[in-house]
């Protein structure tokens, strides 16, 4: 089962304005697979079919988001059967009860699926958080409010002019989890709320409904014609991440990576007013047809590994990655989705292949310039001193707040978000010392670098730290003679 302990990937990245994808060729389906992952759900023109391996979410208008699901209806909860660490998650505890305090208000009609239910006004969701866990300071509500930031930021939920709503990665809960959904909402206390004398949260809700197109010729509502609300939900490492007391988290599943062909629109089961969720074409039939079952479940087991550790894995664990034909078969796998498979020593992980990396989302101007910094204080000073080996860009010496703060130019409200995008990313993690604030590392996304980019970030790196040492021009005259 995926949940916010994933956020979906590594590598996941928001995207308040995702690109649309239009060819589909084999090149352009990695490439798609690199945008979802890095950047979140995709926009679909109305009528454009989702890439292979991907669901298709429908709005009224036709127009529509595409994400990718696992192969054969697995989800990163297998790696606890393997006992392999997944990405972690900023406060997951809290990210768990807020998602399932969204799911309480948003999924008013227990009869209709949980996406993509109705919105709720973003009060109500902290007042039913508050009633959960029984506490009302502060505090409380401060860490709500940055769980939902997250939620909305990895596509879980949308948060738009005061309004919660279950976000696209919420549609890939397979039928058999609804049940335990239904379970857990039933279980969740509702809040006391005072009768509002301002705006009720009905009218809240009706105030923010699109408008009801009509026939001009008789004046009439057209059933089903609603007008796009604003943009579309935004994102995602990534890419891409249980049974729950009230107090824990709804356990979400993902739908199986190779569904059967879409159905015609009219054979679909509604979603609701809001959308249908359509299944896509199978991706990796092919490749796992020709195996067993156990075989199957061994290369399955591997790509979900790889896909969603949090570092490398031991070889000896996957029989995918020990047997050199499964292991060629799961690279495969992999350059579908435009990653490939990065070596270290006896483990494994997998990244974004050279030739597909450059589609992914970039970073913007503000957090390109503290990573940077938190790279040369973490990583080029201590390597200098000879404290870090030279192959390696994890590291025990973290950049203390303060130093950003000193040696950027952002004001503090730009630097605490690209702080909060880049850890959100997996390319920061913050690190406390003893008592102190402690400071921020490179993040697991730096296990991911393939050979090739990790030269080209070490010659970046050489490049921001001493522009005019030997070095790095050194690093210029090989560049301009490539």
């Amino acid at each position: 089962m995926t949940t916010p302990d994933s956020l979906d990937s590594p590598e996941s990245r928001a995207s308040h304005a995702p690109a649309p994808v239009r060819d589909t060729a084999p090149h352009a389906r990695a490439e798609a697979h690199v945008r979802a992952r890095s950047g979140g759900p995709l926009r679909l023109h109305a009528g454009e079919p989702a890439p292979a391996g991907m669901l298709r979410l429908t709005r009224s208008d036709s127009s529509g988001e595409a994400l990718p699901v696992w192969p054969d209806g697995a989800t990163p909860s297998l790696l606890d059967e393997y006992q392999v660490t997944p990405v972690p998650v900023e406060r997951s505890g809290e990210t768990r009860r807020v998602l399932a305090a969204c799911l309480t208000c948003c999924w008013p009609d227990l009869s209709a699926d949980p996406w993509p239910g109705e919105p709720a006004p973003v009060e109500l969701v902290l007042d039913t958080y508050r009633a959960l866990i029984g506490r009302t300071d502060d505090l409380m509500r401060n860490w709500a409010i940055g769980a939902l930031r997250r939620l909305h930021d990895s596509a879980w939920i949308v948060m738009s002019d005061g309004l919660v709503s279950l976000g696209p990665r919420c549609a890939l809960w397979p039928v058999e989890s609804h049940a335990q959904l239904k379970e857990l909402v039933h279980r969740i206390p509702r809040p006391e709320r005072s009768e509002l004398t301002v705006v009720a949260d009905a009218d809240l809700v009706a105030a923010a409904r699109p408008p009801v197109a009509s026939d001009p010729a008789t004046s009439a509502p057209v059933p089903g014609a609603l007008a796009p609300a604003g943009d579309p939900p935004p994102a995602a490492p990534a890419e891409d991440p249980p049974p729950a007391a009230p107090a824990e988290d709804p356990p979400p599943a993902a739908p199986a990576e190779d569904p059967p062909p879409a159905a015609p629109a009219e054979d679909l089961p509604s979603a609701g007013p809001g959308g249908r969720v359509e299944e896509g074409t199978a991706e990796f039939g092919d490749l796992l047809d020709g195996y067993d079952e156990r075989r199957r479940a061994e290369l399955v087991a591997a790509f979900m590994a790889v896909e969603h550790a949090a570092e490398p894995v031991q070889e000896a664990r996957f029989g995918a990655l020990r047997d050199p034909a499964l292991r060629r078969t799961l690279g495969e796998m992999l350059a579908r989705r435009g990653r490939t498979l990065i070596q270290h020593r006896e483990r494994w992980i997998s990244g974004y292949d050279d030739g597909a990396a450059g589609a992914g989302v970039r970073l913007g101007e503000g957090e390109r310039a503290v990573l940077t910094l938190v790279l040369v204080h973490s990583v080029a000073i201590p390597r200098a001193e000879g404290l870090l080996p030279e192959d390696t860009w994890a590291s025990p010496h973290p950049t203390p707040v303060e130093e950003l703060r000193r040696h950027t130019q952002l004001p503090i409200g730009e630097l605490e978000a690209a702080l909060r995008g880049l850890r959100h990313a997996g390319l920061l993690t913050q690190v406390k010392a003893g008592e102190e604030a402690g400071g921020y590392v490179p993040g697991p996304q730096f296990h991911r670098l393939t050979p090739v980019a990790r030269r080209r970030l070490q010659e970046e790196l050489i490049l921001a730290a001493g522009p005019h040492t030997p070095l790095a021009a050194a690093v210029r005259a090989r560049r301009t003679t490539r």
